[in-house]
């Protein structure tokens, strides 16, 4: 989870200690120098090292037991990236932190609706066929005219195998201008020439209202956690509605997260009015932070509205912290839209994290969830951007628990009905096998099952593992959670 303050609070810039220097802003609302360790000197690139370290002192969820500044030395190590490593790898974290990460800005602006890329993500299905995934909506890849399932047998006039994977990340992932994709249809193969380009992110892929008897179950794809995305999430909704929907299936199996305020409202259209004014999830941040200790939060300033309209410079060391409603730590329901639902299924996978599972553990409490797929990512904390030097450091700095303060799942949330993805066929077909599955138990109550629904009955364990691990190679959906929600100052 990210937790970055935006919106009402935009960040004017890292206002930040050099001895000997002055701070400064530039435009892109980033500090050009960077923090020091108390009373040090030294290059720009051993000043940001230090300060990845002392941020990470104070503000880091697992910061009981971290070394000091000089037992530690982050300018022994030769990149931001290898300090960042060793924090993680600490001991006080107990193996935990397979998040924290080091970002050039990107994730900020895609997760404010923008997208600067393809607009497409593929992975290798059961038989090592590369295939297309998701395309983003009015994104080149959607012009181009790619559509999910598509059967991709060249890159770049390459013919496509797993064990080019590092070739296939470049050339998809990488920041070539344009990439070519030959795409098998039948036994016809056709070019597609997809160019990188600007686009608003459309995070709700597809949506439909089934028919299953004689009730009506909404389903949605819903791919990311935009701040975007509030429009139209309230239009799938009122659709839901108007078709008289009782039952919801909420497709999230690439969803990695996105902003919080999103995920809240996402709760509230699903959730019961009975649940109104009581508590959604509380956010605990560590010990230092609730004691108004992270001293060095100071360097971090933003622009913040207060409730007449007048605006002030203030760092984000003014806010209150403790895990209370008062500091605003504590989100409580407030339904939203007049969807009633009898029960809400999700389709899950490996990549579904932070937001997402957020969204479900806020839900699990107050009304019948069920999960078809494979187990979720685990993510349970979140993190807010700490600008420093050129770069936005993400570290976990909170953890959310729901209303029976429950939020341990680092493991990741296992499912009700286990199915692998099914990438051959595109979102909405009722045979594909994770929407199957709810259709067939919102018909019987019950999930269906015969021997080669989990895709791996002519698929060794050990060719499994070798796809497993070129899909994660191909897998940047970006995994992570920005609050916009304006804290409480103290």
């Amino acid at each position: 989870m990210l937790r970055k303050f935006i919106a009402q609070n935009t960040f004017l810039c890292a206002l930040v200690i050099v001895v000997g220097l002055a701070a400064s802003c530039k435009k892109s609302n980033k500090a050009d120098v960077a923090d020091a360790a108390p009373g040090a000197s030294g290059t720009r690139a051993e000043l940001t090292k230090d300060s990845i370290y002392l941020y990470a002192q104070q503000t880091y969820y697992w910061n009981v037991g971290m070394p000091s500044y000089s037992s530690f030395n982050p300018r022994q190590y030769s990149t931001n990236n290898a300090v960042l490593a060793a924090i993680k790898a600490l001991p006080s974290t107990g193996g935990k932190d397979k998040y924290s990460f080091i970002d050039d800005g990107s994730v900020a602006t895609q997760l404010g609706g923008t997208g600067g890329d393809y607009g497409f993500s593929a992975n290798f299905d059961e038989k090592d066929s590369l295939r297309v995934k998701y395309v983003y909506p009015a994104s080149p890849a959607a012009t181009a005219g790619l559509t999910r399932g598509s059967k991709i047998v060249k890159v770049n006039g390459k013919t496509v195998v797993r064990s080019d994977v590092d070739y296939l990340n470049n050339a998809i992932f990488g920041n070539n201008a344009s990439v070519t994709l030959t795409v098998e249809k039948g036994k016809i193969e056709t070019d597609y020439l997809v160019t990188r380009g600007i686009y608003s992110i459309n995070p709700v892929l597809y949506t439909n209202t089934f028919t299953v008897g004689a009730k009506k179950i909404g389903y949605i794809v819903f791919n990311s956690f935009t701040s975007n995305a509030t429009d139209k999430l309230d239009n799938a909704f009122a659709k839901f509605k108007a078709d008289g929907a009782t039952e919801l299936i909420v497709d999230l199996r690439y969803n990695g997260g996105g902003v919080v305020e999103t995920a809240d409202i996402f709760t509230n259209l699903i959730a019961p009015v009975a649940q109104n004014g009581k508590v959604m999830y509380t956010t605990y941040y560590n010990k230092t932070m609730q004691d108004a200790q992270a001293t060095i939060l100071e360097n971090q300033k933003l622009w913040y509205t207060f409730s007449d309209g007048t605006r002030k410079i203030i760092s984000m060391f003014d806010f209150s912290y403790k895990p209370t409603i008062a500091a605003f730590n504590q989100e409580v329901f407030t339904k939203r839209g007049s969807l009633n639902l009898n029960r809400v299924y999700f389709i899950v996978t490996g990549n579904t994290a932070s937001a997402s599972e957020l969204l479900i553990n806020n839900l699990k409490p107050v009304m019948d969830v069920k999960l078809i797929g494979s187990k979720t990512y685990g993510k349970p904390v979140g993190f807010f951007s700490i600008h420093i030097d050129k770069s936005d450091l993400y570290i976990p700095q909170f953890q959310t628990k729901n209303s029976v303060n429950y939020g341990d799942y680092f493991d990741g949330m296992t499912v009700d009905k286990s199915a692998a993805d099914d990438l051959t066929k595109d979102f909405g077909d009722a045979d594909e096998r994770l929407l199957s599955q709810a259709l067939y138990y919102s018909a019987n109550g019950s999930f269906k099952s015969y021997v080669k629904e989990n895709g791996l009955g002519s698929t060794s364990g050990a060719a499994k593992a070798l796809t497993d691990n070129a899909n994660d190679v191909l897998n940047h959906e970006f995994k992570g959670m920005v609050e916009t929600r304006k804290l409480k100052l103290k």
